[in-house]
């Protein structure tokens, strides 16, 4: 049994209320007590956090590992590492992957050997939703389904065809299954590197319009209201998607959305200069589009943050800005990334934690993301104050492509348990 643990003088972030208190939480392998706990059990450890804060562990759905097949970039156990350390105790790998994740087989290949080689973070499979990738022939949903498949999603690769989209969405709507889609017109995006405006005619650079992502989310809100599917319209980058995403909602549509925490804090002056650490897909887009996406976490219209940690190699990033390699990890950097937003006042700190733990837990339908009796001890402590320069080349992952290299940071994590564990520091 794990040895109990006792965290007192700390402030909880209790996600489901919305809302910071004063307090103690006491565990084990699952939470026993929370709020004023009388006393704890002998043999407990305890821990005064002195006023920091207590959060259920983070929950990143969009994390793209090497393995298998791209090893030299990361590893369950690298990016394990990375998640202890950035206090994701709960990540979802993506599956473009070599070999896809698009049968059953691999899913419980993934389960049985993340646990294994992760340090004890949780890895869940998010299943290929059409072979290969390719946006032709739909995965079997239900058997992936039952083999512990996250969700569903063709990854970086928009399914062009509207008749499998639709096919997929009403199957999987039977299942209950979540389908994420990344809205992006591949014929208008097609050969962009940055987001269209006049920075990237100065650079002379070819650019992603914001309509490319519009357009497609547009057409995806439409197929999700006809077949009643669930659907995450994955990594929001423009201002002008989010009234389509509103309107659905208010429709009564099974719409939700993500964002890269990149795009809430970053814009697209952080490529000026050619700064190809800073090229992602989506790209980066305006001010005005950061400010409306931030306003939108804010409100709640977008659901969840993630990291989109994606690694790249050195030499994949060092390269002329249109030929580097489009990516970036982030998933030590997502919570000081997103406490910007908290010590600027632009979200409010239970709101923030609530996009990065419940509301990924509900997609997911996972026990985790809660301080709450009975739920599982995935637990971080955190100090929201702590300033830092990040230095890349001390990030735990294979590879330290990060947009935040030499940015000064706020907050990072004392502590991560998992079941009750201690897995950071180790």
């Amino acid at each position: 049994m794990t040895k109990p643990t006792l965290i007192r003088n700390a402030k909880l972030i209790d996600p489901a209320k919305n809302k910071v208190e004063t307090g103690a939480i006491l565990f084990a392998d699952k939470i026993l007590e929370v709020g004023a706990v009388a006393s704890a059990p002998d043999g407990a450890e305890i821990i005064d956090a002195d006023g920091a804060h207590v959060a259920p562990g983070l929950i990143d759905m969009r994390v793209t590992i090497g393995e298998p097949g791209a090893e030299h970039k990361e590893t369950f156990k690298s990016a394990g590492r990375a998640a202890a350390a950035g206090g994701v105790t709960t990540m979802v790998m993506m599956p473009h992957t070599t070999p896809v994740l698009d049968d059953q087989s691999l899913i419980d290949f993934v389960i049985r050997r993340g646990v294994d080689r992760s340090g004890g973070v949780h890895i869940l499979p998010a299943a290929a939703l059409t072979q290969h990738l390719d946006g032709e022939l739909m995965t079997e949903i239900g058997l992936m389904a039952e083999a512990g498949a996250a969700y569903f999603t063709n990854g970086d690769k928009p399914i062009t065809s509207s008749r499998v989209l639709r096919r997929a969405l009403s199957y999987a709507s039977a299942f209950d299954a979540l389908i994420a889609h990344r809205p992006e017109d591949p014929f208008l995006a097609d050969g962009g590197v940055m987001h269209e405006g006049e920075l990237a005619a100065r650079l002379g650079l070819p650019g992603i319009p914001a309509a490319a992502e519009s357009i497609m989310a547009e057409r995806d809100l439409t197929l999700a209201e006809i077949t009643g599917g669930k659907l995450l319209l994955d990594m929001l980058s423009a201002a002008r998607t989010l009234p389509a995403l509103k309107r659905a909602k208010d429709r009564g549509v099974k719409a939700y959305a993500s964002v890269n925490v990149h795009h809430l804090v970053l814009n697209e002056q952080d490529v000026d200069g050619y700064r190809s650490f800073a090229k992602l897909s989506p790209p980066l887009r305006s001010e005005d589009d950061r400010r409306a996406l931030v306003q939108a976490a804010a409100d709640g219209l977008i659901d969840v943050i993630v990291s989109g940690h994606d690694p790249q190699q050195a030499e994949d990033k060092r390269l002329p800005f249109e030929e580097a390699a489009f990516g970036a990890v982030g998933l030590e950097t997502l919570l000081p990334a997103a406490l910007t937003l908290a010590h600027n006042e632009d979200v409010a700190l239970p709101a923030l934690i609530r996009a990065m733990t419940l509301k990924p837990a509900e997609l997911m339908k996972l026990p985790q993301g809660r301080l709450a009796k009975g739920a599982p001890a995935d637990i971080i402590l955190i100090d929201t104050g702590t300033p830092f320069r990040l230095d890349s080349d001390k990030l735990k992952s294979k590879s330290n492509n990060s947009p935040f290299d030499e940015k000064l940071l706020q907050g990072a994590v004392k502590r991560t348990f998992i079941s009750g564990k201690t897995i950071f520091p180790a």
